[in-house]
């Protein structure tokens, strides 16, 4: 069992950043990555980091969001600039296989409790 603990979000306004840190004993197995959700929608995909370092970004934050992670804290992080209302939403670690690449639900083994991101004005 692998837990996953989320930090960073809050409220922000249109245009500056957060930080999402997720942290957990994931040491390289998995492929990570975060998704968020809104009500009455589906979980969506945003960002999935490989084994191998290779990333992918939903096309709605590309140039704007940023993966990395620090294998030493087992830290996986999330650099959110020039966020825009439609980021709002509770974003979600995961840890899984192949699948999260591509940002299929069915590919994650374990997730985070969630944390909120606001951005109004």
């Amino acid at each position: 069992q692998v837990q996953l603990v989320e930090s960073g979000g809050g409220s922000v306004q249109p245009g500056r950043s957060l930080r999402l840190s997720c942290a957990g004993d994931t040491y390289g197995n998995y492929v990570m990555g975060w998704f968020r959700q809104v009500p009455e929608k589906e979980r969506e995909g945003v960002a999935a980091i490989d084994r191998n370092g290779r990333t992918n970004y939903a096309d709605s934050v590309k140039g704007r969001f940023t993966l990395s992670q620090d294998n030493d804290k087992n830290t996986l992080y999330l650099q959110m600039d020039d966020l825009k209302h439609e980021d709002s939403g509770i974003y979600y670690c995961a840890a899984g296989d192949g699948r999260l690449f591509g940002f299929l639900v069915s590919g994650v083994y374990y997730w985070g409790q969630g944390t909120q991101v606001t951005v109004s004005s």
